[in-house]
C-alpha cells in the first residue's frame, strides 16, 4: 500500500530475564544524619505572627454588617425587627435622632472611610413609637434607609412603617 508507513524491524528489547526490576524500599534509604548538636534553639514564639485572640470579640461581632455576619456564622434566630439606617447630617434633629437611635434594641456606628452611619434596630415591644420618632427625624435625609430583618426591603418606607405604626395605641 502507498502513502502508509510501515514498520518493518522491531525494536531491540533485552530478554525478560535481562530486565530486572529493582524493588525500591524504604530499609534501602539512610535517614539523613544530624549533627549531634544543633546549630541554633529554635523561639517558641514565631515573629512574624501576631498573638491573636482565637475568637473575635463582642465589640468586633457587633460591628459586623449584618448580611456579613449571615454568611459567616448562618442566619441567627432573631425576632422580626426594623432598622432605621441613617448617616450624619447637619442641623439640630442629629442630636435627638442619635439620642434616640442609642435608646434602640440594638445601636451600631460604623465608620467607612470618612461617613459615619448609625444602625438602630428595633425589636416588637413597647419601642414602636420610638421607631416613628426617630423615622419622622431622619425620614427626609438622604441616604437614610428602613430596613426589615437586617435587609433593605422594597416598600419598606410604604408598606412596612405604616403597618407598624397601625401598632400605636
Amino acid at each position: 500500500m502507498e502513502g502508509q508507513d510501515t514498520i518493518t524491524e522491531r525494536a531491540a528489547l533485552p530478554p525478560p530475564a535481562a530486565r530486572v526490576l529493582r524493588r525500591h524500599s524504604m530499609a534501602d534509604e539512610q535517614p539523613p544524619v544530624l549533627p549531634g548538636r544543633p546549630e541554633f534553639r529554635p523561639l517558641e514564639r514565631f515573629w512574624p505572627y501576631a498573638d491573636l485572640p482565637e475568637q473575635p470579640s463582642d465589640e468586633e461581632l457587633a460591628a459586623l454588617h449584618p448580611e456579613l455576619r449571615a454568611v459567616l456564622f448562618g442566619a441567627a434566630p432573631l425576632p422580626f425587627s426594623i432598622s432605621i439606617v441613617f448617616p450624619e447630617f447637619e442641623g439640630e434633629p442629629y442630636a435627638r435622632a442619635v439620642a434616640l437611635a442609642k435608646s434602640a434594641d440594638e445601636y451600631v456606628e460604623v465608620r467607612t472611610q470618612d461617613r459615619l452611619r448609625h444602625r438602630a434596630r428595633f425589636f416588637p415591644g413597647d419601642q414602636i413609637t420610638r421607631l416613628r420618632d426617630l423615622y419622622e427625624l431622619v425620614a427626609d435625609v438622604p441616604d437614610a434607609e428602613v430596613w426589615v430583618d437586617d435587609q433593605p426591603v422594597p416598600f419598606a418606607r410604604e408598606l412596612w412603617l405604616p403597618l407598624v405604626w397601625c401598632l400605636i395605641r
